[in-house]
């Protein structure tokens, strides 16, 4: 346990503390860009992303992976705040992070194995779009010095890496906006920058219960923005904890995490911060300059109160130039560029899949529906293609006028019409028997279909034997099945 927490706390120091300096700033337009569309004060998404990257740094069970406040919790609470005003909001918080405390008890964090890998790809693919679309709005109807700060902060993102010794030691998204806020102030170049996002707040935040009645009328009003915040939270907490997963070679505690996601969105919601969840930009910027550990997300969460309080008259001069060149780079870096050389190799069900995810996403703006889209497809073709392993074939002993029929892979409601539709119930014969030894029933539906070929074969006159069950189906035949059962029988016949 010591080695353990040793490890995510202090095995990578430098390198998490740099990293954490460099995702607070990218934090702060991010999150008042998520108040302003939520419809709240800019110091409700700060505050928020301060409380929850710090508790979630401790609580969370995916080190090095950023969380604080997100665009697509903030679609989701516009309505909430319009109709009912802040205080609600943070009730709703509240309840958000309560539900996904239960979540994390329940273990649902397990179900992320039913997610596919071709849905972890539409969903990067359409988040790095997302991202990169997101920066349009700062690089339209603009002066040519955008243009060229920007240019000039991709420059140094790629290519200060390559610089002996100093490229090592430096992340280059933290030389980039260090570098261009310098050059914008030293030659007062007229552009964009943080300070024009909205006003930063000058304290830091307090315990604030939400000022709502605490009765049932009030359950009724938060409860329909709480539950699909917690699902949504816990959905892109989930494939983030995915990608993280991927880049660094290690595994996440989903379960814990979905757990640590609910005491931060509490921690906000005392302290009077809306909802979060886990940034894949914010995490993969942090990944890509060097954070590792649980440090890292600490250290973003409380440089990011440091910069308002202590620097904002620095924070103000950020050129917003820079921030785009940094998620450019983050757009870049999330996109999936292998997923377009294999749609040529891959399977065309996984293309589709993988396709449509990234554009419901992208055309919703909603990840959660996307990737439920991109679920429900990959189930769907995962059955038809399971129910086409499933055959039957037969073999006729005319000595004693006797069909086997030998039934081979997966009975269920993909391949039941095609289980009944391989017996030739015309066939005049004594004794059928039907062997079962070399498949598996799995619903309902399977059963259903065992019932029918065996009393279609009985109202034919022939006896039937079913042999070979194993104990699993046989479970399911012996609960849910009437072809043994002689009232189901005169049931099903209809006597």
């Amino acid at each position: 346990m010591v080695n353990t927490l040793k490890h995510q706390w202090l095995s990578n120091v430098r390198g998490d503390l740099l990293a954490g300096v460099v995702v607070a700033l990218a934090l702060i337009p991010e999150a008042i860009a998520f108040s302003i569309i939520a419809g709240v004060d800019p110091k409700v998404g700060l505050y928020a992303s301060f409380c929850i990257a710090v508790i979630i740094a401790f609580v969370g069970g995916r080190p090095g992976m950023i969380s604080a406040a997100t665009g697509a919790m903030a679609l989701l609470m516009v309505t909430l705040v319009k109709e009912h005003g802040l205080e609600y909001l943070m009730a709703a918080t509240l309840l958000t992070g309560l539900i996904q405390l239960v979540a994390g008890y329940l273990k649902l964090g397990s179900l992320m194995r039913f997610v596919s890998r071709s849905v972890v790809t539409g969903f990067v693919n359409a988040l790095a779009i997302l991202i990169f679309m997101a920066q349009l709005p700062e690089l339209t109807n603009v002066t040519w010095h955008v243009y060229a700060l920007t240019a000039a902060g991709l420059g140094i993102i790629y290519l200060f890496p390559y610089i002996p010794k100093l490229g090592k030691v430096l992340p280059s998204p933290l030389v980039c906006i260090v570098g261009l806020t310098v050059v914008a102030f030293l030659f007062d170049i007229d552009v964009r920058t943080v300070g024009d996002m909205g006003d930063l707040p000058d304290t830091l935040p307090i315990f604030l219960w939400p000022d709502v009645p605490l009765n049932l009328e009030t359950l009724m009003i938060i409860l329909p923005y709480a539950i699909p915040l917690a699902a949504v939270g816990l959905l892109e907490s989930m494939m983030t904890a995915t990608i993280v997963d991927d880049l660094t070679d290690t595994e996440s505690d989903r379960n814990r995490e979905c757990k640590g996601q609910g005491i931060a969105n509490i921690g906000s919601g005392l302290l009077g911060g809306m909802a979060g969840c886990a940034m894949i930009g914010q995490s993969i910027i942090n990944i890509k300059s060097g954070g590792r550990g649980r440090l890292s997300t600490l250290t973003a969460g409380v440089f990011l109160m440091v910069l308002i309080l202590v620097l904002d008259d620095f924070l103000v001069r950020i050129p917003m130039a820079a921030l785009v060149a940094v998620m450019i780079m983050v757009s870049i870096g999330t996109f999936s560029w292998e997923s377009i050389r294999n749609l040529k190799t891959h399977p065309l069900s996984s293309n589709i899949v993988m396709l449509v995810t990234v554009v419901v996403v992208v055309f919703t703006h909603n990840l959660a529906l996307g990737v439920f889209a991109g679920v429900l497809l990959a189930a769907l073709f995962f059955a038809n293609k399971i129910g086409h392993y499933m055959g039957v074939d037969s073999v006729l002993n005319e000595a004693d006028s006797t069909r086997t029929y030998r039934v081979t892979g997966q009975v269920f409601f993909s391949s039941s019409e095609k289980f009944i539709a391989a017996f030739d119930f015309r066939e005049v014969v004594d004794k059928v028997v039907v062997d079962v030894s070399r498949a598996h029933f799995w619903d309902i539906t399977a059963v259903g279909a065992l019932d029918k070929v065996v009393i279609k074969f009985r109202r034919e006159g022939a006896e039937v034997e079913v042999i070979g069950m194993n104990e699993a189906s046989a479970t399911i035949v012996d609960r849910f099945g009437v072809h043994d059962k002689p009232e189901g029988v005169d049931q099903l016949i209809g006597h």
